[in-house]
């Protein structure tokens, strides 16, 4: 293979394109612009993301912002019925002796006390939020009530004495 075969004289000094030359120069009339729009005009400006009639890509994206989600509270609820079954007369029931007895809890979870089932013991119960039927029936069983404090701050939760 010869020096002289890998440059070919030709192609190397092609000639410009002149577009806007007349009908006969193979880009002539229209110059390559199409036929009507904007980009067909002298002097076009797309704005930025425009692609030429399609759905933009911002369009198709969802959409990001505002949730409301984020600003409600939700609980775990625990039912009376799981207390008498695995509580003994007289104990506390905290989130550190719920974990312990099996029910799931997560750092920042916070716990409602329902009333679903019967309570026959005497407990002390530390949970976040009671409703009405739970708080009458552990009164009406001898045990007492403490809610605990909840911080909006990350859905950390501490206690009232801390």
């Amino acid at each position: 293979m010869n020096f002289t075969d890998v440059f070919n004289a030709v192609s190397a000094h092609k000639r410009r394109h002149r577009v806007g030359r007349g009908a006969g120069s193979g880009s002539g009339k229209t110059a390559g612009r199409g036929q009507k729009g904007l980009g067909s005009r002298t002097g076009a400006n797309y704005l930025r993301g425009y692609v030429g009639g399609q759905t933009q890509l911002k369009e198709r994206l969802p959409k990001i912002g505002f949730n409301n989600a984020v600003h409600t509270t939700s609980y775990l609820a625990l039912n009376l019925a799981f207390l008498d079954q695995n509580f003994a007369d007289g104990e506390v029931v905290e989130i550190a002796t719920l974990r312990a007895k099996g029910f799931t809890i997560r750092r920042g979870d916070l716990v409602k006390l329902l009333g679903r089932g019967e309570l026959a013991k005497r407990l002390t119960i530390r949970v976040h939020a009671v409703s009405a039927s739970a708080r009458k029936k552990v009164e009406a069983a001898g045990g007492s009530l403490e809610l605990l404090e909840t911080s909006a701050v990350a859905g950390l939760v501490k206690p009232d004495n801390a």
